[in-house]
């Protein structure tokens, strides 16, 4: 997440340029953080008002508006409650919790982005210090917001060249060392998939040659939450010494998993009806198994199948891979669940094997992550994303200033 600071005496001209965009189609105020109104009942007036009404109480300080972007990756569709939250826990890592402000949701650039409009001066009078803002209580809250909700950090994407035609590889017994190897795949996986168990976790981490493994429920290690990772050999069966998730870096333990899957049901949320439709496609007609897998495979969604030793079909999970995200069938609806496909698939003859569902080593985790590549100019990627919006904020300053009457030129944010 890129965060983008500027200050400037003009509470108004920010304002302006965000109701500007929502008069357009090309933005809404999703969140108006200490305002008795909901968002949707806010006039004009109110919403410049609540700002301006603090920002009188302080004639001395002439730089009183504060308006940060909050700019996230290409592909990081987040639903507007996280993005609400975001924006709340970013503004009190910034010493601006308990101002009121105002949070825009913008749709017309190339990533997602939010704006928040408030001031820094409080309702006693007295001002928030603008100095080193940006340098380091802002690089603080966005490191915090980074790392609670999994997004892709704002360093990354500028290394995000050096990442790509790196994907990561199964692990080989005896052929690498485990505990790194083991380090590397699960920290991926972890960062970048939505899963909300672990099966479904190890939906993807298996693919990999990897299972992580709570023991049995009668264990002490599953009662006390314990949790291993182990090496897979070719037919899904464990080698060698497990690793401790608390030895891992990153510490991918039970306790730091608990708290990412209540974190992804609500991230992959909006991204549940893409894949009922890329799977619906699919079902327009009774197929089998194989086929069903050989056809979603192309859209970047690997079917994973459970069947007992009789071939009985008794789970499903689908793993996208251009999304991240893997649900199980029954997550999806009644329809997508392995008992209502079982009747819809032909018969194929075919005996389910573990190996069919092994995603191609090759696959590059991070194709669908932003990053600042540059094109034959020189140019970054996310400075191309900005672009229009920078154009549109500049407009909207010489709007503004036309509109003045008096001589010294208005500061627009």
């Amino acid at each position: 997440m890129v965060a983008k600071i500027k200050t400037g005496r003009s509470i108004i001209g920010a304002i302006n340029y965000n109701e500007h965009k929502v008069g357009l189609g090309k933005a809404e105020l999703i969140l108006a953080q200490g305002y008795l109104k909901d968002p949707l009942d806010l006039t004009f007036n109110d919403k410049l008002e609540r700002l301006t009404d603090l920002a009188k109480r302080n004639q001395l300080t002439l730089v009183n508006t504060l308006h940060v972007s909050l700019n996230f990756a290409v592909g990081e569709n987040l639903d507007k409650d996280i993005l609400q939250q975001i924006a709340d826990d970013y503004m009190e890592g910034l010493g601006f919790g308990k101002q009121p402000y105002l949070v825009y949701q913008h749709h017309d650039a190339g990533h997602p982005h939010l704006h928040i409009v408030t001031t820094n001066i409080k309702p006693d009078g007295k001002r928030i210090s603008f100095h080193l803002l940006a340098n380091r209580a802002s690089e603080s809250s966005r490191k915090q917001v980074e790392l609670n909700y999994n997004l892709v950090k704002a360093e990354d994407q500028g290394k995000q060249q050096n990442i790509i035609g790196k994907p990561l590889e199964q692990v080989s017994y005896g052929k690498s060392e485990v505990k790194r190897s083991i380090t590397n795949v699960v920290n991926e996986v972890v960062r970048a998939y939505k899963f909300t168990s672990i099966p479904e976790l190890n939906a993807v981490l298996n693919q990999y040659n990897i299972t992580a493994d709570r023991g049995s429920k009668d264990s002490r290690m599953y009662e006390k939450k314990g949790l291993v990772y182990w090496v897979l050999d070719g037919k899904g069966k464990k080698l060698g010494v497990p690793i401790k998730a608390s030895s891992i870096y990153g510490k991918p333990t039970m306790k730091a998993l608990e708290d990412r899957f209540r974190l992804n049901e609500m991230l992959r949320k909006p991204l549940k009806d893409q894949l009922k439709t890329t799977i619906d496609k699919a079902l327009l007609k009774p197929m089998s198994q194989s086929a069903f897998q050989k056809q979603l495979k192309t859209e970047g969604i690997q079917v994973i199948f459970r069947q007992n030793e009789e071939g009985r079909l008794y789970g499903i999970t689908f793993v996208d891979h251009k999304a991240k995200t893997v649900f199980n069938g029954s997550d999806l609806g009644k329809a997508y669940s392995a008992a209502s496909l079982a009747g819809w698939f032909k018969n194929d003859n075919t005996t389910y094997k573990k190996e069919t569902d092994k995603v191609n080593p090759s696959y590059n985790f991070t194709d669908n992550i932003s990053g600042s590549q540059s094109n034959s100019s020189g140019e970054s990627l996310l400075d191309m994303l900005f672009k229009e919006e920078q154009q549109d904020m500049a407009a909207i300053g010489r709007l503004t200033q036309n509109k003045r009457k008096k001589k010294r030129k208005g500061h627009s944010l």
